[in-house]
């Protein structure tokens, strides 16, 4: 079956978005290729438990196995040596990609405190867009009760768009709530 957001993209956003930038053809219209979800674990190299307990919950958040990210060269002032696991992160795509955002979108994002809006300024210049979550408990997968740290995580969405104003025009449509001027 359809994802809903996929259903969406394909029968509305993508024909709002060939009127709005007059494509030639549908294969210049930008696409979501990826979300990369990405949490960093400060404390993580005095405690190893914080690392295992932060994969097995991306994994729960994002419905697809978590990977450690390990630190690419020492730094004696972190206490940081090379290999080390410092970190997690998942990459979605296809299915699992448009699930995710429909959950970020309908049930997380409402259960963050004094919601107005994400900010638009986050775009990289190429298309991309990336905004930081402060706790991973808006998440109705997450277990409260369970969790020993409450901590951060970042999610960038990857387009095919060659402008920043391209992927707003495709993320508003999907349904990314962007905070207003006038607020």
């Amino acid at each position: 079956m359809l994802p809903r957001l996929k259903k969406k993209y394909t029968e509305e956003v993508a024909s709002k978005l060939m009127e709005e930038f007059q494509y030639s053809t549908v294969m210049q219209v930008p696409k979501l290729e990826k979300i990369c979800i990405n949490q960093g674990i400060g404390a993580a190299t005095a405690d190893k438990k914080l690392v295992e307990n932060a994969l097995k919950e991306l994994t729960i958040i994002a419905g697809q196995k978590a990977v450690p990210t390990k630190a690419r060269k020492s730094i004696s002032n972190f206490k940081l040596r090379e290999e080390m696991v410092i970190g997690a992160r998942v990459t979605l795509r296809g299915v699992r990609m448009y699930e995710f955002l429909d959950r970020l979108i309908t049930v997380a994002l409402p259960r963050v405190r004094d919601f107005r809006g994400i900010n638009d300024k986050s775009f990289d210049g190429r298309g991309n867009y990336t905004f930081g979550i402060t706790e991973h408990i808006i998440f109705p997968e997450i277990d409260i009760d369970k969790v020993n740290k409450i901590t951060g995580m970042d999610i960038t969405f990857v387009t095919t768009a060659n402008t920043d104003n391209e992927a707003k025009s495709l993320l508003t449509g999907l349904g990314l709530p962007f905070k207003n001027k006038n607020n």
